[in-house]
């Protein structure tokens, strides 16, 4: 069994006698590991570690902090495989579900090894006679990540690349109940030769959490979960003078037109929604339908749910694992339960598979005749529970979103151009996909819903993220001329 401890300035720390929290497959509820959880003085060893290496790591030159990053990377992509089995025995999603968390963190790297081109400053030379204007970008400081249990690999890999790659240092505080991917890919970065207290990674709950965000010594926050403790994580560390970005729940809608592909949006949406046991913050969970295309679209859902082959992930012909804990199982169970007493048509009930076999299963479910007034539809469930609504026009479907709470991921199913450009300008919410049902964009670009789906100003990796981790600074310049010793006292003046 795997014992989880700190990593703090290079090394592995841990107290034996301390608080313990027991890490279970799944699958099979068996303990597989043994999470520490830290002490105060450990999360202070780990700012004050991440601070003393700040200073020589911010004045790395560029070449220095690109070649490492490139040699994480492969180190990464050597271990992709092996990654991916520790995601799955602690989290349970299959196996090729893990192996493409990895790929997508991988692609994130790959943008951090580039990150020159990003940090390229402005100039303006002569803005005013003699004097030249120009901008830079200078890291924030010590930077602290706070990431989930659903893509214990991907999120870390969105934030402390892009944060190391600007000159920060960085704490990880990883989920504790999958955390043996998160220390292994941390390790890695010891192999690849960055300097101690680079990064550093600490376990522990919400007791550690605010510690951090309470510190002196912190100066920016990074945060992937639900939207209560989004918010909270933003208005705590906003208080403290910390720079804050935090990404919270969602309620993703796919709008399907009655000019859809059928079969294209029914594969879609099963996908969308079952995949990964429905613990996505991009999942799929409402499929408004329009018109008349409600019909035959359920039909050809509850077709494809029939044939889903729902197993332990490392299960060759497995297509959905289990939930992460008996917890959330019975949190799950209660939504399809509460559904269905407020007057969902139950197409499909998942509920059977909570007690057919070990491990902390639900099935693929699919609730009919959904109102946006029911507790299934207002919050977000995380699980296998797909929701249908039925509209009459492409203008109420608009309204069933915006009035939605949450603004992160939406999607549109049509064969008509006009149609998806419009949808594309009017929706509310801060990732849309046109015939893409989970629209997470590419490394490249920047994750962020709107409304309660993000607290602070900045979206997550890419652009944004680069500018997030980096405070600008414009510097306007002078330099007397050589041939004119002449002085001049007035008040400066754009001539």
């Amino acid at each position: 069994m795997r014992s989880i401890q700190h990593y703090i300035n290079g090394q592995s720390v841990g107290i034996a006698t301390q608080k313990t929290h027991a890490v279970l497959n799944p699958a099979t509820e068996e303990q597989v590991a043994e999470i520490q959880h830290a002490t105060s003085e450990e999360v202070n060893q780990a700012v004050a570690a991440a601070k003393a290496a700040l200073s020589d790591w911010s004045e790395a030159s560029i070449a220095h902090r690109t070649k490492l990053l490139y040699k994480f990377r492969n180190l990464v992509l050597e271990n992709e495989h092996y990654i991916a089995e520790l995601i799955t025995e602690e989290h349970g999603k299959v196996h090729s579900d893990a192996k493409g968390e990895v790929a997508r963190g991988i692609e994130n790297i790959e943008y951090a090894c580039g990150f020159a081109e990003t940090l390229k400053g402005s100039y303006s030379e002569q803005a005013s006679t003699g004097v030249d204007v120009y901008t830079i970008r200078q890291p924030v400081g010590v930077c602290v990540g706070i990431t989930p249990f659903n893509f214990p690999v991907m999120v870390p890999l969105w934030m402390f690349p892009n944060a190391i790659a600007c000159g920060n240092t960085f704490i990880l505080k990883p989920s504790d109940r999958n955390p043996s991917a998160p220390e292994f890919i941390i390790k890695l970065m010891n192999e690849a030769g960055f300097p101690k207290g680079v990064v550093n990674l600490i376990n522990g709950g919400a007791e550690t959490v605010n510690q951090l965000l309470s510190h002196d010594d912190v100066d920016a926050v990074s945060f992937v979960g639900s939207t209560p403790v989004a918010k909270h994580i933003y208005e705590s560390g906003t208080a403290g003078g910390k720079r804050v970005q935090a990404l919270g729940g969602a309620k993703n809608h796919m709008v399907v037109l009655p000019d859809a592909d059928i079969d294209l949006a029914a594969d879609s949406a099963v996908s969308a929604a079952y995949g990964s046991a429905g613990e996505r913050c991009m999942a799929i969970s409402v499929v408004v339908a329009v018109g008349e295309v409600a019909e035959p679209l359920v039909n050809a859902i509850s077709d494809r749910i029939d044939n889903l082959k729902i197993g332990p992930g490392m299960q060759p012909d497995s297509e959905m694992g289990p939930l992460i804990s008996e917890e959330h199982r019975s949190r799950v169970v209660d939504y399809i339960n509460s559904g269905e007493a407020e007057g969902a048509t139950v197409v499909c009930d998942g509920r059977m598979h909570s007690s057919e076999q070990k491990g902390f299963y639900v099935g693929a479910t699919l609730l009919d005749n959904v109102t946006t007034d029911m507790e299934v539809y207002r919050d977000e469930i995380f699980g296998p529970v797909l929701s249908v609504v039925r509209v009459q026009s492409f203008d109420d479907a608009l309204d069933v979103i915006a009035e939605n709470q949450y603004g992160n991921g939406v999607a549109v199913f049509t064969r008509d151009g006009g149609t998806a450009r419009q949808f594309q300008k009017n929706v509310q919410a801060g990732m849309v996909g046109i015939n893409v049902p989970i629209p997470v964009p590419v490394g490249y670009h920047s994750f962020g819903g709107w409304d309660d789906s993000l607290f602070g100003d900045t979206a997550m990796y890419g652009p944004e993220g680069m500018r997030f981790y980096t405070k600008q600074k414009v510097i306007t310049s002078r330099w007397p001329d050589p041939t004119s010793s002449q002085v001049d006292l007035g008040f400066p003046q754009n001539t």
